[in-house]
């Protein structure tokens, strides 16, 4: 049955309006917009306790971390192992500091990095990994960075999914130098526009929001070409109140997501990934991949059928980043070489999961990729 409105494959998290009016009072007031104002150092401080880490510095966007991050340690010049399923923003971010991606296929039980096919990919000229927290599913992080400590390689994991994430009750944020977050209006946290850099001392704490406030270091120094990626007051009041109810939001979409495994338990050609033990999940996203010979009909196919019934879903991730211009003259871009990535992105579509969605709208989701 055709849903009466459009069923969208998330929806933002929103705090209540009188309470945001209530801080834009505050704001008007002080008439304090950005660069490093106290509503920025509250959800700085609000958020390096919500997530375990020690030191969180804010941006105005989740794609300017991941550029601040190779710019902080330095990494100009060679290779950067990474995937190609991912968003787009990982690997451009590469490209953007004049360093050259090098593709690894990944593990079909996660869809994150293989460890096992990064050694045979690094050259004398790699200087880093950039693997990927794919739908908030934690990396397999000791044998990543064991693998960077053999061959002295630097280690910044794109977290973009994995906020509020915790492994055996620890923050998987701390692994590796760095690790970098999206606060995008269609994550389970967001703040209209926003993300984070993740870092393990002061030091480089200091040297990222030099970084990200043009290179300034005092009143008239610049130490490095640096960016503007500040957050400024409004979005970091957004994400103040928004952290207030992030809980109840994951809550609510991990009752979507076990509706959704007991109904595709029972429907041959859909799977969908496992849940690892010990892991605190997000649930902010929702993959599952079509076995067109085994259910009968296509990813594509299924996808068409879902918006004809006012119900979007999202193909996340398709095409694969090695297929892009860009990029896909790449020798580790061939699809010979990441067989695993690319069945994984003819194959995958993320259901809607979100927390407003109702009981009845998962039912019509359900029903509609019933056969």
């Amino acid at each position: 049955m055709r849903s009466d409105k459009p069923i969208l494959v998330t929806s933002p998290l929103l705090p209540d309006l009188q309470e945001f009016n209530s801080y834009l009072e505050q704001i008007w007031d002080s008439r304090w917009l950005t660069n490093n104002g106290s509503i920025h150092q509250q959800l700085e401080h609000a958020l390096a306790e919500y997530l375990g880490v020690e030191y969180i510095s804010l941006f105005t966007n989740g794609t300017l971390p991941l550029i601040t991050a190779l710019q902080a340690l330095d990494l100009t010049k060679g290779e950067v192992i990474t995937t190609p399923y991912s968003f787009v923003a990982t690997t451009h971010s590469i490209w953007w500091n004049g360093l050259k991606p090098v593709f690894v296929d990944v593990e079909p039980s996660t869809g994150n990095l293989d460890p096992t096919k990064i050694e045979a990919a690094i050259t004398e000229n790699t200087v880093a990994i950039m693997p990927v927290h794919v739908y908030g599913q934690p990396c397999d992080n000791e044998q990543i960075d064991a693998i960077a400590k053999k061959y002295n390689l630097k280690v910044i994991y794109d977290a973009a999914h994995a906020f509020g994430v915790r492994k055996e009750g620890q923050s998987i944020l701390n692994w590796g130098d760095m690790s970098t977050l999206s606060f995008h209006a269609t994550k389970v946290y967001g703040t209209i526009e926003g993300g984070a850099l993740v870092c393990h001392s002061a030091e480089m704490k200091y040297q990222i929001d030099n970084l990200k406030n043009f290179g300034f270091r005092g009143e008239t120094t610049i130490v490095a070409p640096g960016i503007n990626g500040k957050m400024d007051e409004v979005r970091a009041a957004f994400g103040l109140l928004n952290l207030k109810q992030v809980d109840a939001a994951i809550d609510a979409r991990h009752k979507v997501a076990n509706r959704y495994r007991e109904a595709i338990d029972k429907i041959i050609g859909l799977t969908y990934l496992s849940e690892l033990p010990n892991i605190r999940y997000n649930y902010g996203y929702f993959p599952i991949f079509v076995d067109e010979e085994k259910y009968g009909m296509s990813r594509d196919a299924l996808y068409e059928k879902l918006k004809a019934n006012n119900i979007f879903g999202r193909r996340y991730f398709y095409p694969l980043i090695s297929t892009l211009n860009p990029y896909k003259e790449y020798p580790s871009a061939k699809p010979s070489n990441l067989p695993f990535a690319t069945k994984m992105a003819d194959q995958v579509l993320c259901l809607p999961i979100h927390h407003v969605l109702t009981e009845n709208e998962v039912e019509s989701i359900i029903n509609c990729i019933q056969k």
